[in-house]
């Protein structure tokens, strides 16, 4: 077997002597004999697989499993993937930024993408017994306090850190290409979401879209808050939480979207859309309370309460746009269907109890 690293190709093109490149890369002196391969996860925009590996020859740190993540096979998922730049940027932040973020991610043993293509590869320890999180079915109290310590390790890590402005595979940055997202394809998605959706949505949430769709340019331009390195989709299913049977308390998963943004974002798009509208209104000052702690336990010392409250009000706005969004730029799937309407409904709770259409008036 020649050296260097494996090439990139689709989850069905994997075999042993690939995954033994893999492994050596990695440093890991294997030779994997055999695999199983299944599909896990519900990735909206990427398709991993668990490989259960057997080896020829092995040793201590020969893993006895992993798990890939590759472009979608759908399509309309893998051209969204392109066109947001998703692909790249989640290969980038394995390579560039998980070693400096602070928060728990998973351990990297080989990430790389084919420029212009979309054709990328990722292969990550696998984290069983820990399980993913569910959307639908929200997590603890206890959970999203440890998610929150995460999200202050997160966002204190590269709090108003000038360098992110210089990565163009930073959404956000100053270096990052124009969004292709612009407020005429805004208002034809809520449009379309509205009429597939339309015997489902609640009149308040019609009223939270249709606001947000004709006023985005005003909600886009917004940038209130010191800005950080944020995930931008941070929910229970790209989260890893541990069982009875082990695994670390939580491990964050999906950087397709990650930014250089406001913080509290993150907060609100987790605790509306994880806990019920009722656990999150009891518990959720005492929350942005532990977020704070967390901050300034990782040096950051200049960001006041009420400025938190302020960024915390408007972090609903994302919620609400990547349900919609997404809703209709990725296959459709029942669970999608019955996620994206979840996502969408807390997050119009969220954003009416924080009073935060004002800011769109």
């Amino acid at each position: 077997m020649s050296g260097g690293p494996p090439d990139i190709r689709r989850p069905e093109a994997i075999d042993a002597e690939w995954l033994t490149r893999a492994l050596r890369h990695a440093g890991i002196d294997a030779e994997v004999a055999g695999f199983t391969a299944r599909a896990v996860g519900t990735g909206q925009i990427g398709d991993s697989v668990r490989f259960a590996l057997t080896y020829a020859r092995g040793g201590d740190a020969a893993p006895a499993s992993l798990v890939g993540k590759f472009p979608s096979a759908d399509p309309a998922s893998f051209g969204t993937g392109v066109m947001l730049g998703n692909y790249e940027r989640e290969v980038m932040f394995y390579r560039h930024l998980a070693d400096g973020a602070l928060i728990r991610t998973p351990r990297c043993l080989f990430a790389d993408i084919a420029p212009g293509s979309g054709e990328f590869v990722l292969l990550m320890e696998d984290l069983a017994p820990a399980e993913a999180g569910d959307q639908l079915k929200g997590v603890s109290l206890d959970q999203a306090g440890l998610v929150i310590d995460e999200a202050a390790k997160l966002h204190a890590s590269h709090w108003t850190d000038p360098s992110l402005d210089d990565l163009p595979w930073v959404s956000g940055s100053a270096a990052a290409p124009v969004s292709q997202v612009n407020p005429e394809m805004v208002r034809q998605l809520w449009g379309g979401f509205r009429a597939r959706y339309e015997e489902r949505l609640q009149p308040d949430w019609i009223e939270v879209g249709e606001r947000v769709s004709q006023r985005y340019g005003v909600l886009s331009a917004a940038r209130d808050g010191p800005r950080c390195l944020t995930h931008n989709d941070f929910r229970p299913d790209n989260m890893m939480f541990a069982t009875a049977a082990g695994g670390r308390p939580v491990t964050v998963l999906d950087w397709q979207s990650f930014a250089y943004g406001v913080g509290a974002t993150d907060v609100a798009y987790f605790l509306a859309g994880a806990l019920s509208p009722a656990l999150r209104r009891e518990h959720e000052a005492a929350l942005l309370d532990r977020y704070l702690a967390g901050l300034r336990a990782h040096g950051v010392a200049d960001y006041s309460r009420d400025e938190l409250a302020r960024d915390y009000g408007q972090g609903g706005f994302l919620l609400f746009m990547t349900a919609f969004f997404a809703a209709m730029v990725v296959k459709q799937t029942p669970r999608g269907d019955e996620m994206f309407l979840q996502m969408l409904g807390a997050a119009s709770r969220h954003i009416i109890d924080h009073d935060a259409l004002l800011s769109l008036s």
